[in-house]
């Protein structure tokens, strides 16, 4: 964290996790030599942070009501994907970072070896991953196995019309084309998400690729960001890829049913992902590192996940309460009760 200018805060207590610290009232900012440019009055403050496109439609909706509160302050989110997130937090050139997998023992070690302070996790919101897919001529809102989704992503099953997959769609009429899959090129906590649930429903997919922000796709074309996967779907004929439903939503693409832990084929959407969180609330982790794939639940959509920030004390406290009132409006679900009440417990201890 060298060379950062330094610009005084009104009070704000700031958990500064890209460089392992805990500040309050001072802000270090973006990293680099000093510029031509004017320097921030001396009461403003400069909150540069990195990491998910997963949540980034609910982030910069938050930054910018936040900042409409607080004018003083100005938040900078470079949405490049959760692996560019935990890289520039681990390396100390962000001031928080964000990801929706939570970093590993090995990652949270290697930061406190080097700057010799902890990384906080924070859920902030709940999402979900849908199968989304471009079919000419298809309209119907397709059903997906666990093994069907195995199965399409490992290579196995390669045509629309393979048996595991009209077997759960009668009725649709399915072309007898080579599915194009699509996955994320860059590190990514939703393919976090979608590798963490495709390694809990097959044991093939778990040995062979396992999971993580990054993994070597068997099959597939790469798209950069969920952005990036959206276009490549939308321009790819007979494709599917996997993206955060609000991505889906806002493209109007076409997105699946998939079928849960109970046996039904569950749409994601709020009741949905918030029935999938709902166990994990009841028994949070104190480092609020918890994965909710494949939960249980009559009607908990299985790939759905929270996302995690690692950040600035007062802001978290400002999107635990007020700022979740704006998070159904982007489709995304609010925070469990307990979950909130927790995490405010765990933000009040940041000094």
């Amino acid at each position: 964290m060298q060379n950062r200018n330094q610009t005084k805060s009104l009070g704000l207590a700031s958990a500064l996790l890209g460089g392992g610290l805990v500040l309050a009232g001072l802000l270090i900012t973006a990293p680099g030599a000093p510029t031509k440019a004017a320097m921030p009055p001396a009461d403003s403050l400069q909150i540069t942070g990195a990491g998910a496109t997963f949540p980034y439609p609910m982030y910069s909706k938050w930054f910018n009501e936040y900042q409409k509160l607080h004018p003083n302050i100005e938040i900078n989110y470079q949405s490049i994907g959760s692996g560019g997130g935990i890289k520039q937090v681990t390396e100390g050139t962000v001031d928080f970072g964000a990801s929706d997998g939570p970093m590993t023992d090995d990652q949270l070690n290697a930061f406190q070896a080097k700057h010799g302070a902890p990384v906080l996790h924070f859920p902030t919101v709940l999402g979900a991953d849908v199968p989304t897919y471009n079919i000419p001529g298809v309209k119907a809102e397709l059903k997906f196995t666990p093994e069907a989704l195995a199965g399409i992503f490992l290579g196995k099953i390669t045509k629309w019309n393979d048996p595991a997959i009209t077997g759960q769609n009668s009725g649709v009429e399915l072309p007898g084309a080579d599915i194009v899959v699509v996955h994320r090129s860059d590190g990514s906590g939703t393919t976090y998400i979608w590798t963490d649930y495709l390694s809990k429903v097959s044991e093939e997919w778990k040995n062979k690729v396992g999971k993580g922000t990054s993994v070597n796709w068997p099959v597939g074309l790469g798209g950069k960001g969920n952005e990036g996967v959206s276009g490549q779907v939308q321009q790819t004929a007979n494709s599917i890829g996997y993206v955060e439903l609000i991505y889906a939503i806002q493209n109007h693409m076409s997105y699946g049913m998939v079928k849960n832990a109970a046996g039904n084929f569950v749409k994601a959407d709020l009741a949905s992902v918030t029935e999938a969180a709902s166990g994990a609330s009841r028994d949070m982790p104190d480092d609020f590192r918890v994965s909710i794939t494949n939960a249980q639940g009559k009607n908990a959509y299985p790939v759905s996940s929270f996302t995690w920030l690692q950040a600035i004390t007062d802001f978290l406290h400002w999107m635990m309460t007020d700022g979740q009132n704006m998070t159904e409006a982007l489709a995304y679900a609010r925070l469990p009760r307990p979950v909130q009440q927790k995490e405010l417990k765990s933000i009040s201890k940041v000094q």
